[in-house]
Formats: structure tokens, sequence, C-alpha cells
């Protein structure tokens, strides 16, 4: 280093130093007269500070105390917290530990089971090998025993085996041929049952194609109207006049394009003989309101019931019988109304009656039994509907209610041939209604069946609970049901309609589909004064 830069440091350094002790001289003469001008000040406040140092000096103690005794528990909660997890950690380690020593256990167990089911499949296997060379040893010697005993067959029958074979065949042929002849005549025996089964449908589905003809015929009445204004009267706002009368007759109004004409269909000729009345009384009166319609259907079923009372005595007059009782002369007169296999039960009755009166009277039996018999013999279909069992039963209950006598009641227990006959004239009736049946034209099979099927839908209808009453209409394609408002609600109305329509499928037998129909109504009537 050069001397020009030694001195300049020396230089600097001095400077420094005297401004360095210039400072200290400044600072000692400040104090100086800071003290001489402060002395007075610091006597009073010398007392004020040393208190203000003794409450602070406390108050740090209380403060240093506090703090303290908050770091302590601090310290010994988190101590407790430590002890806990610690102890958690323990426990959870010692079942690990348990169930590791569990695991191995069942591991053991395992192997242990699994060597000693290997040990037994070793010794099962053994026990096969052994049974399956004893097996073989025993074929070997059946086959030995097999040639040796058709050998000996062969010395004792004197056949050889090819011999024996051919005998062998022979017979099984003879036996086969046998039971070729049983199963040709079975055959046989089949085919003349489908021949018979396949003309049957053939002579079916004819008739079907007829049925839909006669059934219209049979189960519709049209009824004239005054001109075509009125189709709109009988219908009513919204269809309310038509529903009514629908409902209170249970028939079917039918109303198309043909010209000023209404259509009645029912199978119950009872219930369109009601309606046509009815229908024919309110187009005269003009007054066509839901009230008035059931007024004048009341009126209609109570002629109804003169006409059927008129009609048996009617049938009684004309086979000369007039000591009947009116009750069972009443229940005679509903066979107008009655249909059997397409033949009006009454005039089939009056036939038998006439008949058996005749065959009598030729005879020389008994005239009087044989016709009554005859008049009497299907009264119980009158009721069949109404009362449970067959129309003989029913029949043999009425004529022992209203105090016939057992000849009579003979006749009409004995024409079907349900009990032996025991009189001339029980078989009399029977002959002479075979012959009024058997009459060209006089029945149609396939109307009686369709009206069965109506009258078995109804009943299925009528033996639910609740059911007010029932109709088939449209021809059996719908039945329409009313029930009684104050025992079953609309919910139950839903379910009912589902159980009815469950019980048809499952009961009967019908073609294409059936529409069941559950109708509430509840009515409220008062008269105006």
């Amino acid at each position: 280093m050069s001397s020009l830069s030694i001195l300049c440091n020396a230089a600097v350094t001095a400077g420094l130093v005297s401004g360095i002790i210039a400072l200290i001289v400044g600072i000692a003469v400040g104090v100086l007269v800071y003290n001489i001008f402060a002395s007075k000040k610091i006597g009073k406040s010398k007392s004020n500070a040393v208190k203000i140092i003794e409450e602070a000096y406390a108050e740090a103690k209380s403060i240093k105390k506090e703090s303290l005794l908050e770091a302590k528990e601090e310290a010994q909660k988190i101590r407790e917290e430590a002890n806990s997890e610690a102890k958690e950690r323990r426990n959870e380690i010692q079942k690990q530990e348990e169930r590791l020593d569990q695991r191995e256990e069942y591991l053991t167990k395992k192997e242990t089971l699994l060597d000693s089911k290997s040990e037994q499949l070793s010794n099962e296997k053994s026990t096969l090998d052994a049974e399956r060379e004893n097996l073989a040893n025993k074929l070997k010697e059946q086959e030995e025993l097999k040639l040796q005993i058709t050998q000996k067959l062969e010395e004792i029958s004197g056949l050889t085996k090819k011999d024996a074979k051919a005998l062998l065949i022979q017979s099984i042929t003879e036996e086969a041929k046998k039971d070729a002849g049983v199963l040709v005549k079975q055959i046989e025996d089949d085919a003349r049952e489908n021949g018979e089964k396949i003309a049957r449908d053939i002579v079916v589905g004819a008739i079907q194609k007829c049925a839909t003809d006669l059934s219209s015929e049979m189960t519709i009445t049209s009824v004239a109207l005054p001109n075509e204004e009125m189709k709109g009267r009988i219908i009513g706002r919204e269809g309310r006049n038509i529903r009514s009368l629908e409902s209170v007759t249970g028939v079917e109004l039918i109303v198309d394009d043909t010209p000023e004409t209404i259509t009645i269909s029912s199978f119950d000729p009872v219930r369109r003989e009601i309606a046509r009345m009815s229908l024919e009384k309110l187009i005269i009166d003009g007054r066509i309101h839901p009230t008035r319609i059931e007024e004048i259907v009341d009126k209609a079923t109570r002629d109804v019931d003169k006409i059927i009372k008129e009609a048996g005595e009617n049938a009684c007059n004309d086979v000369g019988i007039y000591n009947m009782n009116p009750e069972l002369m009443k229940i005679l007169g509903r066979l107008k109304y009655r249909t059997s296999y397409g033949q009006n039960c009454l005039k089939h009755s009056i036939e038998t009656s006439i008949i058996a009166g005749l065959l009598a009277t030729e005879l020389g039996v008994n005239v009087q039994v044989a016709k009554r018999g005859g008049l009497l013999h299907d009264i119980g279909k009158a009721l069949d509907h109404e009362v449970e069992g067959t129309h003989v039963s029913i029949g043999v209950e009425l004529a022992k209610k209203y105090k016939e006598s057992d000849a009579v009641i003979h006749c009409i227990h004995a024409h079907h041939g349900e009990v032996p006959f025991n009189s001339i004239e029980a078989i009399l009736v029977q002959v002479a209604d075979a012959i009024s049946s058997a009459r060209p034209g006089a029945r149609r099979e396939n109307l009686e069946n369709y009206i069965k099927r109506l009258e078995q839908l109804e009943n299925i209808c009528n033996g639910f609970s609740g059911v007010e009453k029932s109709y088939a209409i449209q021809a059996g394609r719908e039945v329409r049901i009313i029930v009684k408002p104050d025992q079953i609600n609309d919910n139950e109305a839903f379910m009912l309609s589902k159980e009815i329509s469950k019980k048809i499928e499952n009961e009967m037998q019908y073609p294409g589909q059936i529409k069941v129909v559950v109708v509430r109504e509840k009515r409220f009537t008062e008269t105006a004064k």
C-alpha cells in the first residue's frame, strides 16, 4: 500500500475520533444541564414512580401466577389426551393381535382338516381300486358261467344258439303282429272318434252362423215412433231419459238410423215386454223424464203381472182343469215368458197336458191326473232361475206346497226318469212330453244355450254381496251391475268389477269378451209443496 493511502486513512481515522469525542462532550454537557433543570421534578415523581413500579410488579406477579396455572392445566389436559389416545391405540393393537391369533388358529384347523380329508380320499381310492378289481373278476366269472349255461341249454334243448335265436325272433314277430293289430284297431277307433268330432264341429259351425240371425229375431222388439223428434225426447238431455229407462227395466234401447223406430234388446222376454209397454205409454203420454219413467215402468210391471195371471187361468181353462190353487196358477202363467230350447214352456205344457189326456182316454186310465201332471210337469222352470235345484225338484216342492195329489206329484217327479214309474199316468206324461218336444221345429238348442249363458252371467253377478240387481245386455257381451250405495263405496265398486270379471273368466265359457259395468248411484227425492 502507498504512503498516500496510509496518510489518507490516518486522517479519516483522526477525524472520526475527534467527532466522537465532541459528541460525547456535547452529551455530557446536555445531561448536566438536564439534571440541573430536572432535579427538582425528579424528587416529586420519584415517590409516584416507586408506587407505579410496585403496582406493576404486583400485577405482573399475579399475571405470572395465572399464566402458570393455565399452562399447568393445559399441560395436564394434553397429558390426559395423550394417555387416552395411547390407551385406545393399545386396545386396537390388542384386538388386532387377537384377530390374528384367531385367524392363525382357524388356518391351523383348516390345514388339519384338509390333511384328514386327503388321507380319507386316499383310502377311498384304494378301496375303489380294490372293488373295481373285484368287479372285473366277477364279470369274468359271470361270462364263463353264461357260456357254461348256454352250452348246457344247447345240450338240453337240442338247439344251437342260432336256432334258439330264430325261434325267439319268430315268437317276438307273432307277438308284434298281435300288438300291431290292437294298435290298428285303436287307430281306427281314434279316427272314427275324430271323424265324429270333426263332423260335430262342422255342424256347430253351421249352427253358429245361423245363431246371430236367430238370436236377433228372438231377443229384440221394435217400437214404432210417431216422428223422428220423439227419438231425441226419449234419449233426453245428455242421455238421462234413456239411461233411466234402461236402468229400471234392465234392457238395452238401440237408437240407430232406422227411421221412426227404436229397438228393445234383452234376452228376458218379461223385461222386454215391460220395456215395450212402458215406452209405448210414454210416447202416448208425452211426459218423458226419469220420475215419470219410473212411474210408467211400475204400472207396466203390474200390467205384466196381470197378464201372467190371466195366462195361467187361460191355460187351465184350455185343458179343462178348474180347481187349481190361484198361486200355483199364477206361477204356471209365468211360463208364458219362459222358453226351453226355443219352445214356449206354457204352450209346451198345454200340448203335453192335452196329449196326455187323449192317451189316458184311449187307455182308460185317470184322465184328470194325466192332464194335471202334463200341465204341471215343467212348473219348476218358472222359478229355476230364482230357486236352487233342478226344475224337477222345484216342481215337486211347488206341487207339495200347494197340496197337489201324490199321483200328480209323481208325474212331475218321474217325467225325466229320475225315479221309477209306479203309475200309467206318469208314463203317459213322459210320452206326451217327448211327443210335444219332438215336434219338428218345436225346439232350437242353440237359443236355449244362449239364454242359459246369460242367466248364468247374471247369477254370478247377483252372488256378490252388495249387488242389488244385474242385467246382461248386448247379447251377453256386457253385464250391468247396480250396487247398493250404502253398502259399497266407489273404491269397493271398482274392486267388485275386478272380482266379477275374474269369476266370469274362471266359471264361464263364452265367445269374445264380456264388459263388466258396475253402477253406483245414490238418489235424493223431495216433493215441492
